[in-house]
This record gives C-alpha cells, sequence and structure tokens, in this order.
C-alpha cells in the first residue's frame, strides 16, 4: 500500500467511496450523494487551498481509500485547527489503511503549523473512536442525539488532538 496525494484522476474512485458511505453509513450524515462535478470542485477546491487530499493505493493503483482535511469552521479564530475526513473502502477496513492515511493527515496538519486536529465521528462507531485514541486523540465531546439517518438518533462525537506547542495563537 502507498499513501500519495490524490490526482484528479483518482477522484471518480473517491467519489464511489463517499456515495458508499452515503447509501450504506452513518459515516456521511446525508442521504444526497454526490455527483462527480460535486466530487471535482470539492477536490479542486482543496487543492487551490493548498489543503491535503490523500488516496491509499495498492500496488495496481486502485484507491482503497481516501482522507482530507479542511478548516473546522469559517471563523479567523478557528484558522490553526483543521476537521478531518478518512474513508476506507469497506473490503479492505481492519488492515491499517486508515490507521496510515490518518497518521499522514497528522504529520501534514503539524508540518503546516496547525495546532488542533478534529474529527467528528458518529456515537456508535466505536472502531473509529478507538482508532483515533490509539492515535493520540481523545474524545472531546458528545452531542446526544444531534442527528439523524436511516430512521434513527445519532451521537456525534468530536474527538481531537492537540498538535503540539505553539509559543503564541498570533504567531
Amino acid at each position: 500500500m502507498l499513501i500519495r496525494n490524490a490526482e484528479p484522476k483518482d477522484v471518480p474512485s473517491i467519489l464511489a467511496l463517499y456515495n458508499q458511505a452515503v447509501r450504506e453509513t452513518t459515516a456521511a450524515w446525508t442521504n444526497r450523494e454526490e455527483t462527480l462535478d460535486d466530487r471535482l470542485t470539492w477536490y479542486e477546491g482543496r487543492v487551490k487551498q493548498g489543503l491535503p487530499v490523500l488516496v491509499a493505493v495498492d500496488d495496481a493503483d486502485t484507491v482503497l481509500g481516501f482522507a482530507s482535511f479542511g478548516p473546522f469552521r469559517p471563523r479567523e479564530g478557528y484558522r490553526l485547527t483543521a476537521e478531518h475526513s478518512v474513508y476506507v473502502d469497506p473490503a479492505v477496513q481492519r488492515r491499517g489503511i486508515g490507521k496510515a492515511l490518518l497518521e499522514r493527515l497528522v504529520d501534514i496538519a503539524a508540518d503546516m503549523k496547525l495546532h488542533v486536529l478534529v474529527g467528528v465521528i458518529d456515537g456508535d462507531n466505536s472502531a473509529s473512536i478507538a482508532l483515533h485514541e490509539k492515535l493520540g486523540f481523545h474524545v472531546a465531546g458528545r452531542l446526544p442525539e444531534a442527528g439523524t439517518k436511516f430512521g434513527r438518533w445519532l451521537d456525534l462525537v468530536f474527538v481531537a488532538r492537540v498538535l503540539g506547542p505553539m509559543q503564541s495563537p498570533n504567531a
């Protein structure tokens, strides 16, 4: 497996993984699948902003998973905090792909001098919460019944990792 920067040719595979999650999981709290144009716009916007879009690929260059981060909230007070997402093909989950993608995102965020990396996870996704805790994230909060999908209420869990000390938030 190789972790590399995504390229435009990877966007259809990224779209397929994302839409699978929309249809079948509570990882994305929406029922609206994206179009290729939607995902291309997302990809191009991330690249233009200098934000990472990573893919994990096998020896045949097949996309096994993807990861990215972007602004946590739009106000300038949050400029040193980013929210990340990691998606892995269900056929290859629990093989270290999500861990490798998340570790690389943490490294990139630290290199970019971000201070905090945040994940937002369905409260029933104990595997994702455990993975994050294993990588130094802590559960920062739980919002009970904050959303709904598939006819049931979902708890929203925030996980956070402080990436390193900074001299000052104004630096």
